[in-house]
């Protein structure tokens, strides 16, 4: 304020205090598909697109390709909201995997799903969910692992060409990626065009239960044993068992593989994503770092450029645990806290205009293994005559 005469009363606004923190978007999905005969206004080749109905969207999607295929199996799990990338379709599998994994031109034109990088900016939205369902061969399952760290997504991929669960076991092997979850068997479901029943990529029910599952219950929860829609077989025998694990779907688990299963209806079975570090073995812990990093980062720009005074520090930590003991209370965490490190913040650190706020938390373990201890007994017996009225 300038220190200039007046004689009078002068009110200067100060704006401190906590901030709300408004929690991300985490359902946004992001699909690369291909489809020849697709609306070319609603689907332009190598363009993100956003699909706020993705049941609306398979009237536009054609029926060649992978995109009606995909955005009904999407559809018939929720109805979220999407941004989708087609591309062109090609006669060998490496030259649509090139397609697929597309390219920065020389006009700087991002295509493939690489795209999807430019979802924030064009779009507004961030995809968090991202698969090319019926198109991810090993080649384009490493493509989608780098997008997903550069967007903190989270990719499903199919095991690619895998027939038998040991190949299965193997291909996941060769992925290191906490953002991947692999995949395998199928889906099967009645495809009302060709009025039979046909393989449908389960990355592509995948993404759309994932979307659901964080819509109505949380990104703390995990895609297994929640029941699919729309689906009426698997296309690979996978034996199961809840109490045995020397089955198929154990074997799968045991090795980082999610499967599939019957029981109630069909649904996804396993946790565990490709990471090789143990903090991020299952899907929600990586899920948890990603919407945590972006929630705070994002809820704070509002911070950068401030004078930093104390109460600026204080204000950011308030606002911090505020939004941790909230996510807290509503079971997507076990704990967190925020604090300011005096010897981390040293009179150097803060005459440069940088500050370090610390916070850790706790994700939410799913319950992967549920052991009851049964005992037989003859105590029960000691009392007998009691029971005993004549």
């Amino acid at each position: 304020m300038a220190d200039s005469y007046h004689h009078g009363l002068r009110v200067t606004e100060v704006n401190e205090g906590l901030r709300p923190i408004r929690s991300i978007s985490s359902a946004i999905q992001g699909l690369v598909a291909t489809a020849e005969d697709a609306d070319e206004t609603k689907f332009p080749l190598n363009t993100p697109v956003l699909v706020t109905n993705t049941q609306a969207a398979v009237a536009k999607a054609g029926t060649q390709g992978t995109l009606k295929t995909a955005l009904q199996a999407m559809a018939n799990q929720s109805n979220s909201i999407c941004v989708v990338v087609r591309v062109a379709t090609a006669e060998d599998e490496e030259a649509q995997s090139a397609n697929v994994i597309g390219t920065v031109n020389a006009e700087g034109k991002y295509t493939g799903a690489k795209a999807l990088l430019l979802a924030k900016s064009k779009l507004g939205v961030q995809p968090r969910i991202i698969g090319a369902p019926g198109l991810d061969t090993a080649t384009v399952a490493t493509e989608l692992a780098i997008i997903a760290k550069k967007l903190r997504a989270f990719a499903y991929v199919y095991a690619w060409g895998c027939k038998t669960k040991e190949e299965a076991v193997a291909y996941r092997d060769a992925i290191a990626a906490r953002e991947v979850m692999v995949i395998w068997p199928n889906f099967v479901a009645f495809n009302t065009t060709t009025a039979q029943s046909e393989t449908v990529p389960a990355v592509a029910v995948a993404m759309g239960l994932r979307a659901k599952i964080d819509n109505e219950l949380g990104w703390h929860k995990t895609l297994s044993n929640v029941a699919v829609s729309g689906v009426t077989g698997i296309d690979a025998d996978v034996t199961w068992d809840l109490q045995d694990p020397a089955t198929d779907a154990g074997y799968l688990n045991s090795n980082e593989v999610t499967t599939l299963i019957q029981s109630e209806g069909f649904r996804f079975w396993g946790s565990r994503t490709c990471s090789d570090d143990p903090l991020f073995a299952f899907e929600n812990y990586t899920r948890t770092a990603q919407i945590m990093a972006d929630t705070v980062a994002e809820a704070h720009m509002w911070a950068i450029d401030k004078p930093m005074h104390g109460s600026l520090v204080n204000d950011m930590i308030e606002g911090i645990t505020a939004k941790q003991r909230e996510w807290t209370r509503l079971g997507y965490l076990m704990g967190g806290d925020a604090w300011y490190d005096p010897e981390l913040n040293s009179k150097d650190t803060l005459k440069a205009g940088k500050l370090y706020v610390d916070y850790d938390y706790t994700p939410v373990p799913p319950l992967e293994d549920l052991n009851f201890r049964q005992r037989i007994t003859d105590r029960y017996l000691t009392d007998f005559a009691s029971k005993i009225t004549a």
